[in-house]
């Protein structure tokens, strides 16, 4: 099909902004369960249901999303907006894939640090946090079980596993090792596909109301929006430096983040690994309960789950917050925190879209993909195995020898309560297959309970 060239005002599939919007609500309001989940629902609205994008498009610029740092899901609304209504497409549905999270994780925050003594509210993070460990395993096993179909890329999260856990290797050389093997072994099939399968039996690209050729504003690149983004990202940064100097906690939390959004990839489960080590053991921002915690309220709200790091901003400003108001600190490190880990993703879409869409179907970008995907699964294993740690038993220990320096539990300290809640958790979705909402609201129900009798 040759390209559709025109550059008329109004897209060429004539679909609505209107409806566009009502579409994008939908999606945000319906994106709960991580990033596996909200992808599964961005694809039955508006792949199966609106047949607006084709399965190829879809499959393609998801692929890309998963290449670069940051959240792909959110990534991947703003690709699929602009494909469909150009910038201002992109940036609606990019926000408001966000907003919903946004605002749920902000009132749940004030609630955290108001009522958390309550033993009521900390038997509901307790159940929560049981339950939370049952669903990062949960996602091991689904990636693992897509991704691991090779006995290279079992290797290769065997490695990024151990590389993490026990030698505390950076993720980003992780993954751009794994990348680079990737690159390296096209044609091979070390490493299967492309990571996220076929198009066999999807909504063809043409058939969508999209069409399989490359809209005309989508052949464009162009310097002047990625370099106003750019500005937008790091202007408050900037500015945080100037004023109040490196030490203070609102540059750090600024630079950190700002950081993150550019070295992290492989998705929310990889990247919490990452912030949770940070937020943790080097700034000293919260607990590792804390950040179970927070990982807990951003399983139960819509959007991004990565969205907890605005929980890590809001308790980090809370208890560090200078001259202002602790509640007025806590909300503005959450816009700022959200503000320079969301903002890098509209510019990497909005600099590599027009470029990503002419490489559809290239075989090495295939290979790389599914070699970083083998390696995360190996990095989320490391997120689960900390979680089990510090979820299932009080006390822990640290083992150094040389390079070689990783956490284990003291056998003896171990939460029978935890441990039965966990379980039933898994029991709950990996027999009876159960939603993540269920499961969590069951889990912080019994957690309360619990607390309550003792």
């Amino acid at each position: 099909m040759p390209l559709d060239t025109r550059d008329d005002a109004t897209p060429h599939h004539a679909i609505p902004l209107s409806d566009a919007v009502r579409a994008w609500t939908r999606v945000a309001a319906l994106s709960f369960g991580g990033p596996a989940g909200q992808i599964a629902v961005m694809h039955r609205i508006l792949v199966d249901e609106k047949r607006w994008i084709g399965e190829g498009r879809f499959l393609n610029a998801l692929n890309f999303c998963m290449l670069l740092p940051g959240p792909e899901a959110q990534q991947l609304a703003t690709y699929l907006g602009w494909l469909l209504h150009r910038t201002a497409g992109g940036i609606i549905a990019g926000a408001l894939f966000i907003l919903p999270g946004f605002l749920s994780i902000l009132a749940l925050s004030l609630i955290y640090v108001v009522w958390g003594a309550v033993p009521l509210v900390e038997g509901l993070f307790f159940g929560l946090k049981a339950a939370v460990l049952a669903i990062v395993i949960q996602a091991v096993v689904r990636i693992g079980a897509r991704a691991l179909t090779t006995r290279p890329a079992m290797l290769t999260a065997a490695a990024a596993f151990v590389l993490i856990f026990a030698f505390g290797a950076p993720f980003p050389l992780i993954v751009a090792g794994a990348g680079l093997v990737g690159w390296l072994s096209r044609g091979r099939g070390w490493f299967g596909g492309g990571g996220h399968g076929g198009a066999k039996d999807g909504l063809a690209d043409a058939d969508s109301a999209l069409g399989a050729g490359i809209p005309a504003h989508a052949t464009r690149g162009g310097l002047a929006l990625p370099l106003a983004i750019l500005a937008l990202w790091l202007l408050p940064v900037a500015l945080l430096l100037l004023a109040a100097g490196p030490e203070a906690t609102f540059t750090r939390l600024a630079l950190f983040f700002s950081q993150m959004a550019v070295v992290t990839f492989g998705g929310a489960y990889a990247v919490l690994a990452y912030v949770a080590q940070a937020a943790v053991e080097t700034w000293g921002w919260m607990t590792p309960e804390e950040m179970l915690d927070g990982l807990g309220l951003a399983e139960t709200t819509p959007g991004p789950l990565i969205q907890v790091v605005q929980f890590v901003g809001f308790l980090a400003a809370f208890r560090d917050p200078g001259a202002l108001n602790p509640y007025v600190a806590a909300v503005l490190a959450s816009i700022l925190v959200t503000w320079v880990t969301f903002l890098p993703s509209f510019l990497w879409i909005f600099l590599g879209a027009p470029h990503i869409e002419r490489l559809r179907g290239n075989r090495a970008l295939a290979s790389a993909l599914s070699a970083i995907t083998a390696a995360v699964v190996g990095v989320i294993l490391n997120l689960a195995l900390w979680f089990a740690i510090h979820t299932l038993f009080a006390e822990q220990r640290r083992i150094s020898a040389g390079p070689l320096s990783l956490e284990v539990p003291v056998p003896a300290s171990l939460d029978p309560a935890a441990a039965v809640l966990a379980a039933g958790a898994a029991l709950a979705l990996f027999r009876f297959r159960l939603g993540a909402l269920p499961v969590l609201a069951a889990a912080a129900l019994a957690g309360a309970m619990w607390v309550a009798l003792i």
